[in-house]
């Protein structure tokens, strides 16, 4: 299999106010257009063979800058959706910690299925299954994009980590990070970053090799 940056996607209007979910019509604000752009400075040089990203569009928006420096296509896949937070999207987040649910939802996420939603449970098993399927299409040495969301990344990060499920909110995906995840034809998977923020450089799991040898 191969390496795959998981990368969420950028600033809107919704970060810190609403539970944007799979609403359509959420764009980059101007900042996240900025950060879209870092990023596709920091990746200019990275042999990616491909790039993948959720439908929705901050995430689309988000590759966009990085997809034109490397002349490659976004190619959509469902499978890297946000989750389906039902009828909790567009609630506003002190709406959300008023609920009884929301301490469900921070420490016993195994219990959780959103109204006329998804189930966590439900939504790491698409997110694992499409990132492998993923995976699964490249080589060894091959490095492919992967643009998504903040939970939908740490549901990932948990899983290949061996982390229990309840656990996943312990972990944080800022906007634009890295999260850099190695899927090997045999063996374990392996995380070479988890979290970086561009602004920091990146280096490919082979130069790092190199490095680490006397």
């Amino acid at each position: 299999m191969t390496t795959i940056l998981l990368i969420r996607h950028g600033q809107n209007d919704f970060i810190g106010r609403r539970l944007a979910g799979r609403t359509p019509g959420v764009h980059l604000n101007e900042n996240g257009l900025k950060q879209a752009e870092s990023l596709a400075l920091l990746l200019a040089n990275v042999p990616l063979k491909a790039i993948y990203s959720s439908p929705l569009e901050r995430a689309l928006e988000t590759a966009a800058p990085l997809a034109r420096r490397l002349n490659l296509p976004v190619i959509s896949r469902p499978g890297l959706q946000e989750i389906d937070f039902g009828s909790w999207t567009g609630k506003t987040i002190k709406q959300m910690q008023r609920m009884k649910a929301w301490k469900i939802v921070q420490e016993k996420a195994s219990e959780m299925t959103f109204p006329r939603g998804e189930s966590f449970i439900e939504a790491q098993q698409r997110i694992v299954a499409e990132v492998q399927a993923i995976g699964a299409c490249y080589e060894e040495r091959d490095l492919v994009a992967c643009f998504s969301h903040s939970d939908a990344i740490k549901l990932g990060i948990a899983f290949f980590l061996g982390m229990p499920l309840d656990n996943f909110q312990r972990l944080s995906i800022d906007l634009t990070s890295l999260t850099v995840l190695n899927l090997p034809g045999e063996g374990q998977p392996h995380f070479w970053l988890i979290n970086q923020v561009p602004g920091l450089e990146f280096k490919p799991p082979e130069e790092r090799k190199k490095e680490k040898k006397p």
